[in-house]
């Protein structure tokens, strides 16, 4: 997710900047620099860590230049490091940048740009772009930087600065948030609104594939062909506290709207133009791959939920038998894994104390492993084999939503790559499900814009005591994780159950009124899960069912249903997890209950 800040205006730039980046902390980052234009020459500070670090490295520092840019960097190709940090510079100190966003192509960009003299300080994809600027510039950097936009491909929020056009910024937007804060004699760049609330409430957004050039004066936009473009002024009347979290109420709910973004972004760099999956981060060899008999999935929490997916996904495509693991149990159970296993751990924060501890037990034991995390740089991605990072951005809110399904879209790339490599299924048939995975962002997008009747439901039902979730299949995994964010936030007593396990004891438990979410997008045992609908309908259960377009026969059988848009089947869970998201939010809204901080939870477990 990073940070942006960028400045030219009648102030000192540096207090600025640092006042910016410290309103994007919540944004999530592990380094911070801002660069400052200063007697015709530009100045780079930067540092590992947080801003504090920062400010000790400045060690109160007082700087006439009113022309700045600053970020907060969320590692992605690179560890979190001095080097790593941004700002980015060229070769003869010219030119800086600052980028949030993945250059897909940052690897042959670079290998050419070193066959043209250009020499690299960093492991970053973002080192390429001033370099870039240095090659492509015409004199104008609104110019090069269209030049630039041609040549990269990826998501990106970029800020340019050049000694040569001092008191001028540029900037250009694909896929990643960026704004301009109109002031009085000074004019802002920011990633975010809070970053310039405190001196400014009237703004551009810009759109994907526009530029933007600001001086002290003026703030211009224009199009990919250099084309300005006339936008009103957008008028700001969110306080801070809101604005950081995007104008939603909790930032639970803004990162389940972040999950389309989250989705594209995991997939990004990693689907060959020819259909195919390409994990150039999983360096196993066909031979290596052969080799395994099993493999293993170990995690805590909503990441073990993922697993469960991710068994029957492996299984299915790749054929090869797959045990699940709670993390906390794993290792003392003396798990049978040897040289001819492969361990999956996955983990949000990297930290995970229970799935480090699997992860050096499995590496004990001679297996290879590999990570599933969205944290550069972290303890767990460090000692792996090999790292599949999930593209989802930091999460503020406690109650994981799109780590959860960027880990899916982790493991269903990691299971088409697998197969492919073993040839375990058609070609046509990986290339489908490709294109179905590339179509999720846009079907989740519709189900968020489609929220009403969940709302509907939760207010109506957010004084129950207990509510039961079930489902077969894929959907049983999915039932899990949506009774965990039920329970997790809202506090109501709520239990998952294979739904053919209704007769052996649960039945028991189900009286009249009691909510029951039956999930219902597989169509192959569509009529056994029926059937177990009707048995708590038979109990005076009130029942939601979640199935997949196309499915009338739900209706004849639920008191309501909310149907996701059709995918392919092994692809529900990241579609269905959703409204389960949104009906968990919205009962702990109505119930009063801290969303963002649930009580006695943490974000990140780093104890056993």
């Amino acid at each position: 997710m990073c940070g942006i800040i960028g400045y030219t205006g009648f102030r000192p730039a540096l207090p600025v900047l640092l006042d910016g980046l410290a309103r994007l902390e919540y944004r999530g980052y592990d380094s911070a620099g801002v660069a400052l234009l200063e007697n015709g020459q530009i100045q780079i500070y930067k540092q590992a860590g947080k801003l504090a670090a920062l400010a000790q490295r400045l060690n109160g520092r007082q700087c006439a230049g009113t022309t700045g840019i600053g970020h907060t960097r969320w590692a992605t190709h690179g560890r979190p490091t001095d080097l790593n940090a941004h700002p980015h510079s060229d070769c003869g100190g010219r030119f800086v940048v600052v980028h949030n966003g993945i250059i897909e192509n940052y690897l042959s960009l670079r290998e050419w740009l070193l066959a043209e003299g250009h020499v690299f300080s960093s492991e970053t994809d973002t080192e390429v772009l001033p370099h870039l600027v240095e090659h492509f510039y015409d004199g104008d950097l609104a110019s090069t930087l269209i030049r630039v936009m041609e040549k990269i491909k990826g998501s990106y929020a970029l800020v340019a600065l050049s000694k040569l056009e001092p008191e001028r910024l540029v900037a250009a937007r694909q896929d990643s948030p960026l704004v301009v804060g109109l002031g009085r004699e000074e004019n802002f760049f920011a990633s975010d609104i809070p970053a310039i609330l405190p001196y400014t409430r009237s703004a551009h957004i810009l759109a994907d594939g526009e530029l933007a050039a600001i001086t002290r004066e003026n703030a211009a936009i224009f199009d990919h062909a250099g084309k300005r473009v006339s936008r009103p002024v957008f008028a700001v009347k969110w306080e801070a506290a809101q604005a950081e979290k995007g104008g939603y109420a909790h930032f639970m709910l803004k990162e389940i709207h972040e999950q389309p973004r989250a989705l594209k972004d995991t997939l990004r760099g990693r689907l060959a133009e020819d259909g195919r999956v390409e994990l150039k981060e999983i360096a196993l060899s066909a031979d290596e791959l052969k080799n395994v008999h099993k493999i293993f999935i170990t995690a805590c929490g909503t990441a073990y939920h993922a697993g469960l997916v991710g068994k029957y996904v492996l299984e299915k495509l790749v054929r090869i038998p797959v045990e699940t693991d709670i993390a906390s149990e794993f290792r003392y159970r003396q798990p049978l894994i040897d040289r001819r296993s492969l361990v999956v751990i996955i983990s949000q924060s990297g930290e995970t104390a229970d799935s480090l501890a699997a992860l050096r037990e499995a590496k004990r034991l001679g297996a290879p492993v590999i990570a599933i995390t969205n944290v550069v740089g972290s303890s767990i991605a460090r000692e792996a084999d090999h790292v599949l990072y999930t593209w989802a951005g930091p999460e503020i809110a406690v109650a994981s939503t799109k780590a959860y399904t960027a880990q899916l879209i982790a493991l269903y790339l990691l299971a088409l790559h697998l197969a492919d490599a073993l040839g375990t299924i058609p070609a046509k048939d990986s290339r489908a499900l490709v294109e179905e995975l590339k179509s999720l962002s846009a079907r989740a997008q519709a189900i968020l814009d489609n929220c009403g009747p969940i709302k509907e439901f939760a207010l109506s039902h957010a004084g129950c005591k207990d509510a039961f979730f079930i489902g077969r299949g894929l959907d049983y995994a999915v039932a899990m994780e949506g009774s965990l964010k039920l329970k997790e936030i809202s506090y109501i007593h709520a239990e998952a159950y294979a739904a053919g396990e209704l007769k052996h004891g649960t039945l028991a438990l189900i009286v009249a009124g009691v909510p029951v979410i039956a999930l219902a997008t597989q169509p192959h045992l569509l009529e056994k899960t029926l059937s177990n609908v009707k048995e708590v309908k038979a109990r005076d259960a009130t029942v939601l069912a979640l199935a997949t377009e196309g499915m009338p026969e739900v209706d004849k059988v639920a008191d309501q249903v909310y149907s996701i848009p059709a995918t392919h089947p092994l692809l529900t869970p990241v579609l269905a997890v959703i409204p389960l998201q949104l009906l968990a939010y919205y009962m702990a809204v109505a119930r009063g209950c801290d969303v963002d901080q649930p009580r006695n939870l943490a974000k990140s477990v780093t104890v056993e």
